[in-house]
C-alpha cells in the first residue's frame, strides 16, 4: 500500500468528511449501546470493503477510487468513511422508530443519499467509473447493503438480552 499517488483535493475532502462525520458521530447523543455502535461501524467498513474488492479494483474492476488503481492510505481512509454510513443509518432507524412499510421509504431515501454523495465524490476525483459501469448501477449495491443492514439490526435487536441495555434497543 502506498500513501497516494498525489496529494490533492480528493484525499482533502476525504479526510475533511471523515472528521466531519466521526466528530457527528461523538456529539450526536448515544442512541445505541456501546457495541452495537461499535458492531455497525465494523459493518459498514466490511460491506464497503467487500463491494469495493468485488465491483472496483477487484473482481470487476468498475471503477477505481482515488487517485491510482494501486491501494492507497485515500482508499483504506474510505472505508472508514462508509463506516459512519452504517451506523447513522441505524442510529436514525432507531431515532425515527422505521417499521412496516416504512422500512421501504428510508431504504430508498438512503439510497438517494447514497447516490448524492457518491455524486459528489465522483466530482472530488474519490471515485472514478471506468469499463462501462455507471453511478445508477449503485442503486443495486446500495439496495443490497441497506436492506441488509436494516435486517441483520432487527436481528440483533430481537437476539439483544443483555438486561441492562434491554431499554436502549426499543
Amino acid at each position: 500500500m502506498m500513501l497516494w499517488e498525489t496529494y490533492d483535493k480528493n484525499e482533502i475532502y476525504i479526510i475533511m468528511m471523515l472528521l466531519g462525520a466521526y466528530l457527528a458521530v461523538y456529539i450526536f447523543p448515544k442512541k445505541l449501546p456501546r457495541p452495537l455502535m461499535l458492531l455497525f461501524l465494523v459493518w459498514g467498513f466490511a460491506t464497503s470493503t467487500v463491494f469495493d474488492f468485488t465491483l472496483g479494483g477487484g473482481l470487476f474492476d468498475y471503477y477505481k477510487v482515488n487517485d491510482s488503481n494501486k491501494y492507497e492510505l485515500s482508499d483504506l481512509l474510505t472505508y472508514f468513511l462508509f463506516a459512519t454510513f452504517s451506523y447513522f443509518f441505524v442510529y436514525f432507524y432507531k431515532v425515527l422508530r422505521i417499521r412496516n412499510v416504512w422500512i421501504i421509504f428510508y431504504i430508498l431515501g438512503w439510497t438517494c443519499i447514497g447516490l448524492a454523495m457518491e455524486k459528489v465524490s465522483s466530482l472530488m476525483g474519490v471515485t472514478h467509473y471506468q469499463s462501462g459501469y455507471h453511478i445508477y448501477y449503485s442503486i443495486v449495491v446500495f439496495l443490497i447493503v441497506q436492506t441488509t443492514t436494516a435486517l441483520y439490526y432487527e436481528l440483533i435487536k430481537k437476539k439483544w438480552t443483555e438486561p441492562n441495555h434491554a431499554s436502549h434497543m426499543d
